[in-house]
C-alpha cells in the first residue's frame, strides 16, 4: 500500500510543493520511490544528502570501500571522527541526521551481477556514482536487463558530467557512449578533482533522479550534459543509439 504524507511531512516539504508542477501527488510519489545508489563517494555524497532532503522514501547505499582521509576533500557525508569507517555506514549516519524519516539500507561488499540484478527489480532507479569504466558498463547492463531508469555521473579535475538512461527500442545506453572513448585509466589520485565540481555533479544527478521519479519536466534522456568549471559553462550533446551497441541493440 502506497504511503501517504503525514501533516508534519507536508509541513516538512512545502517549498516544494508549492511549486506548481510539483504539489502533493510528487511529493506523495517520492515518499514511495526506491533509489539504488552505486558509490558514496564524492559524486554519491552529494547526490545522497539532496535526495534524503528531498524526501525520498528508501534509498540504498552500496560501497565496498572504507573512510580515508584524503576522501575528506570532497566526500561531505564523512567525517574525520569515520575514518577508517566503511562509507555506506559512514553516509548513512549522516544522511540519518537529514531525515529520519528515510529508510536507508547499506550494501557494504562488492555485489555480484545476479545480486546486483535483484536489488535493481527492487527499485525504482539506480544511480551510478562510481569511477570506472567496468563498473558503469555493469550498472547500464542491469539497468536495460531490469528495465531500471539509470543516472549517471562522473567527475575529474574541472570538469564534469551526467547523463540519463531510460531502457528502450529507441533510446540510448550508457554503453553508446563509454564505446565512443573507450577506458579512461585516469583516476581522482592521478588527476585531481576540485571539491566543489563533484557537488555540482552529484547535484545534478539528485535533480535528474527527482525529475525522472516524479516526471517532472524534461530528463537528460540519450542527452549528455558536459561542465567545463574553468570557464563555468555547460554544453549538451545527443547521444545517438548504437546500432551495433553489444548491451542494448
Amino acid at each position: 500500500m502506497a504511503k501517504q504524507l503525514t501533516n508534519k511531512q507536508a509541513l516538512r516539504y512545502n517549498r516544494q510543493i508549492l511549486l506548481p508542477n510539483f504539489d502533493l501527488d510528487r511529493q506523495e510519489i517520492l515518499l514511495n520511490a526506491r533509489a539504488l545508489m552505486i558509490g558514496v563517494g564524492g559524486l554519491g555524497c552529494a547526490c545522497a544528502q539532496y535526495l534524503v532532503a528531498s524526501g525520498v522514501g528508501s534509498l540504498t547505499l552500496v560501497d565496498d570501500d572504507n573512510v580515508d582521509l584524503s576522501n575528506l576533500q570532497r566526500q561531505v557525508l564523512h567525517t574525520e571522527d569515520t575514518v577508517g569507517m566503511n562509507k555506506c555506514l559512514s553516509a548513512k549516519a549522516s544522511l540519518n541526521k537529514i531525515n529520519s524519516d528515510c529508510n536507508i539500507t547499506t550494501i557494504d561488499h562488492r555485489m555480484s551481477r545476479d545480486e546486483f540484478l535483484v536489488e535493481a527489480n527492487n527499485h525504482d532507479i539506480i544511480i551510478d556514482c562510481t569511477d570506472n569504466l567496468a563498473t558503469r558498463n555493469l550498472v547500464n547492463e542491469v539497468s536495460i536487463k531490469s528495465n531500471t531508469p539509470l543516472v549517471s555521473g562522473a567527475a575529474i579535475r574541472m570538469e564534469g558530467q551526467v547523463s540519463s538512461f531510460i531502457p528502450g527500442k529507441e533510446n540510448a545506453c550508457y554503453e553508446c557512449l563509454s564505446q565512443r572513448f573507450g577506458e579512461q585509466t585516469l583516476s581522482c589520485v592521478e588527476s585531481g578533482i576540485l571539491s566543489p565540481v563533484v557537488g555540482i555533479i552529484g547535484s545534478m544527478q539528485a535533480l535528474e533522479a527527482v525529475k525522472i521519479l516524479t516526471s517532472l519536466g524534461d530528463n537528460l534522456s540519450s542527452q549528455l550534459l558536459l561542465f567545463d568549471a574553468l570557464s563555468t559553462e555547460w554544453n549538451k550533446f545527443t547521444i545517438s543509439k548504437n546500432l551495433q551497441c553489444k548491451a542494448c541493440s
